[in-house]
């Protein structure tokens, strides 16, 4: 009964939380004249990534690195597979060419350059992950300096922007409960999981995984009902490259990671790197530069397998 109290609580504050940090980054695009993609890829996929830093370097600390890697792994897989998935089936999302020359390609390096780390060794070493808070760091400067609109955005007459102490009011409230929802959430499914038997990898790449999804999934639905499709697109696409490159970045840096369960390599990792792959021919057919309802059920349809492989 506790963790469903937990999981009720943190659901509530998720979907408090996406719609606050949604209100403080629509405000600080208008003040600062910002493409909305651009808070959507870095303020607002830093708070959603928030609960896989804090879930992984516990994880990690408390002797279980195999919690820290299916965290974030699922969670990638999760937000292309299910909250991407989501997303589209609400409303379709039309997109420029900066998306596959720069925000995709990004997406896939760091992918790559973890699966380069981990897979032949099965460490990551703290040298390693110096590296990818490097990269991470590098593509925020270009994505500030240089990145333009990867998204149609829809102009809205009643736009005005906050004063700023609310804006940033709102983006503290957000993180905080996107934080403390997750960590509820988590704190509810593991147990029930738990009390199940389920392995530590299976837990961490589904149960773990989808709770710290959560956050991406409150703030991309709000932002899509909303109609701020740019900050939706950017949030996920921002959020996996922060998954990789920052919350394991630093969660190596603190501890090397191990990989135990083998099914991380040999399964788990592949799926990450076929899902993101896959959105790119997904944006260019059956019609070009646009994400609708058919992509919404295939990557739907490839997360749905992908948890009957790892469950059964």
């Amino acid at each position: 009964m506790l963790n469903l109290l937990f999981i009720t609580i943190g659901l509530t504050l998720l979907i408090l939380g996406g719609n606050w940090l949604l209100r403080s980054a629509v405000a600080f695009s208008l003040r600062l004249n910002i493409s909305r993609i651009i808070i959507g890829m870095t303020i607002v996929s830093f708070a959603t990534s928030a609960p896989e830093l804090i879930v992984s370097v516990n994880a990690a600390l408390d002797g279980f690195p195999d919690l820290a890697l299916s965290n974030v792994v699922g969670s990638n897989i999760a937000n292309l597979g299910l909250v991407l998935a989501i997303i589209v089936l609400l409303g379709r999302i039309d997109v420029r060419k900066a998306f596959y020359i720069t925000d995709w390609p990004v997406m896939m390096a760091a992918s790559l350059l973890f699966f380069g780390f981990i897979y032949f060794d099965g460490i990551l070493h703290p040298y390693e992950g110096a590296i990818m808070v490097l990269f991470l760091f590098l593509f925020l400067i270009f994505l500030l300096r240089f990145q333009k609109t990867a998204v149609v955005e829809e102009v809205h007459e009643d736009d005005r922007p906050l004063p700023l102490y609310k804006a940033v009011l709102f983006l503290g409230l957000g993180g905080i409960a996107l934080w403390g929802g997750a960590e509820l959430l988590v704190k509810g499914s593991v147990g029930l999981a738990t009390f199940y038997e389920v392995s530590e990898r299976v837990i961490g790449i589904t149960v773990v995984s989808v709770g710290t999804s959560i956050p991406e999934l409150a703030a991309s639905v709000i932002a899509i009902i909303k109609k701020e499709k740019a900050i939706s697109l950017g949030n996920l696409i921002g959020s996996n490259i922060f998954n990789l490159l920052a919350v394991l970045g630093v969660t190596s840096m603190i501890a090397p990671i191990y990989v135990i369960d083998q099914g991380l390599l040999n399964s788990d990792i592949w799926w990450m790197l076929g899902i993101s792959f896959v959105i790119l021919p997904l944006v260019f057919f059956p019609k070009g530069l646009r994400l609708g309802w058919r992509d919404g059920i295939i990557l739907l349809s490839l997360y749905s397998v992908f948890l009957y492989f790892t469950l059964f």
